[in-house]
């Protein structure tokens, strides 16, 4: 037996059953993987001596050591499992998740939930911790104990007066609009919900072309938390984009398309494939040959064999400066001229003059393609010099901006009009602003 503390063995001392116990495993064993190879090593080394038969309290596949000795020429007989006798007691019937409270950590929970080997308290706290993450630390659970059974909220899990070999919890399913934790599933139901018949009309009705610049709204927004270091913000709006990446998803489930499960499975392979540095055979010397290795493999994905594909393949919704930076890194990588500070000069002093001389020709067409190389030779100048051309516009923006705010404030402290100004009168001002919005 692998325990005396289990209840089973005081009734085969009663019936005269003679046995052996592996308590001095528990011992000499680091952590509940160790001991459960420990274990298995010493009853595959009696069995090696003649018949053995090896006792667990519960279910087989609930004892890991009886795991690791299953498909070895054993017989198994098959008892009520730990988890099942706790589901029993506290009225849970049907499907139901079980999982040891050794191997938790780490392990795919759901509710309703059976956790058993509750044996201490320290484990109880553990516990406690790991699934008031999950699903809320009001959430309504069973204590069992034997024949014990008192009914907590979890976050009383570790506050029971004992705790030993055949303690469990058991964590009920909470009805939707009662939850204060939920999970992906949670999310995909309250928006089907939204789209059902009987839902939100104005869900019902959208497609995606209707919220399509919704998508672009909310990862603006995102951008703006993230620059302003704003966790809370960050949350919300993160929250948001995923809204909307899984409103689109269920639109083309309703198609019959594809479906959520699809979308994860696919970023998943993606980011397998794509760095071969971590999960294949390339190797990679820091971020630069990370980065390297994944835009080989992200053409290889896409079926690119040209770098014209890589060129055509970068989104035309793109904010133009950002565009215009990706073009020119993909079209340099084809063999393009590199962009350098030193030849910027020269290219945008010619740039500039085609642009003089389209001014002068009074053309507008003319004159917006000759401003627009202008500009694109100033994005060139900023990759050049490994720079975010979307990024220093924005922030040079701000900075303009306010500026400008400082700039007006004096004006009207002084009792002037801004539109009614000497020139040097705005210099001044203008210096007055400049160092007032730096500090």
């Amino acid at each position: 037996m692998n325990t005396a503390l289990q209840p089973v063995a005081a009734d085969l001392k009663e019936a005269g059953i003679a046995f052996e116990t592996l308590d001095a495993l528990y011992e000499r064993s680091r952590n509940y993987d160790t001991l459960a190879k420990n274990i298995a090593r010493e009853v595959k080394r009696r069995a090696g001596e003649g018949d053995t038969c090896y006792c667990v309290c519960g279910a087989v596949t609930e004892d890991r050591a009886a795991q690791l000795l299953l498909g070895r020429g054993t017989q198994v007989v098959e008892g009520v499992g730990k988890a099942a006798s706790a589901a029993a007691k506290a009225g849970l019937f049907g499907k139901f998740t079980s999982v040891s409270a050794y191997e938790a950590e780490g392990a795919k929970l759901s509710l309703p939930l059976v956790v058993y080997d509750v044996a201490d308290r320290q484990l109880a706290g553990d516990i406690k911790l790991l699934l008031a993450e999950k699903f809320g630390d009001e959430a309504p659970c069973a204590y069992i104990n034997g024949q014990t059974l008192r009914k907590i909220p979890l976050y009383e899990a570790d506050r029971q007066r004992e705790y030993g070999a055949l303690c469990a919890l058991v964590v009920y399913d909470t009805p939707l609009l009662g939850k204060k934790r939920f999970d992906l599933d949670d999310f995909l139901a309250i928006l089907r919900l939204l789209r059902a018949p009987d839902g939100c009309p104005w869900d019902r009705v959208q497609t995606h072309e209707s919220i399509r610049i919704n998508c672009i709204e909310e990862a603006y927004e995102l951008v703006d938390a993230i620059d302003k270091d704003d966790p809370e913000k960050m949350r919300e709006e993160a929250g948001d984009v995923l809204m909307q990446a899984a409103f689109h998803t269920l639109m083309e489930e309703e198609r019959g398309n594809f479906t959520m499960d699809d979308v994860l499975s696919e970023v998943c392979l993606k980011l397998i494939s794509r760095h071969t540095h971590v999960f294949g055979q390339d190797r990679a010397q820091g971020a630069d040959g990370a980065l390297s290795v994944w835009e080989k493999n992200k053409m290889t994905e896409k079926h690119q064999h040209t770098y014209s594909d890589a060129v055509n393949d970068v989104p035309e919704v793109f904010p133009a400066l950002l565009r215009a930076q990706k073009i020119a890194k993909r079209m340099e990588k084809g063999g393009w001229d590199a962009a350098t500070v030193e030849n910027f000069e020269k290219k945008f002093r010619e740039e500039y003059a085609e642009f003089k001389a389209a001014l002068a020709s009074g053309e507008r067409g003319r004159i917006a393609e000759e401003l627009g190389d202008v500009l694109f030779c100033t994005v060139e100048l900023g990759r050049a010099a490994g720079v975010d051309c979307e990024q220093a516009l924005l922030d040079t923006v701000k900075k303009c901006a306010a500026r400008y705010n400082a700039y007006e404030a004096l004006v009207l402290a002084d009792g002037k009009d801004v539109n009614a100004l000497t020139q040097a009168e705005k210099d001044e001002y203008y210096r007055r602003a400049k160092h007032a919005a730096r500090t």
